[in-house]
């Protein structure tokens, strides 16, 4: 056992990546504020820089219907990501030798799961008519 390496060992490129991901975003955020230039002008504080002068307030309301439309939307969007490497893996014969004896059964379980949990969420979200376009 004298060339297994220590449990910690696994950690340490872990540790690196976090700590080059702590700094790099405070270092190019750093390097912006020293190199760009600062010259404030009314022009540039305007709501809308494209020559023409505003013609009304740039906040306008929405209706929360959109705001629901669009939760609807990423919630689905995400269940067909969650859906696409999990019918790969299930529907690709050379990856299920590798899959433990019974997880597959389990693996559909789960799946069916989480789409019937969808679902149910879909169902409730036409009742409560969040789908219905304003």
């Amino acid at each position: 056992m004298a060339g297994e390496p220590m449990a910690v060992d696994y950690y340490i490129p872990l540790i690196i990546f976090m700590i080059v991901g702590a700094i790099v975003p405070i270092a190019a955020m750093a390097a912006i504020k020293i190199i760009a230039p600062l010259r404030p002008s009314r022009r540039k504080q305007s709501t809308y820089e494209g020559g023409l002068a505003p013609i009304r307030d740039a906040k306008i309301q929405y209706s929360v219907q959109y705001y629901l439309f669009a939760i609807v939307f990423v919630i689905f969007d995400v269940e067909v990501l969650f859906l696409y490497p999990w019918i790969y893996v299930y529907a690709n014969k050379a990856m299920q030798q590798f899959m433990v004896f019974g997880f597959m059964n389990y693996a559909v379980f789960e799946m069916l799961l989480f789409i019937v949990v969808l679902l149910v969420g879909l169902i409730y979200a036409v009742k409560k008519e969040a789908l219905r376009w304003v």
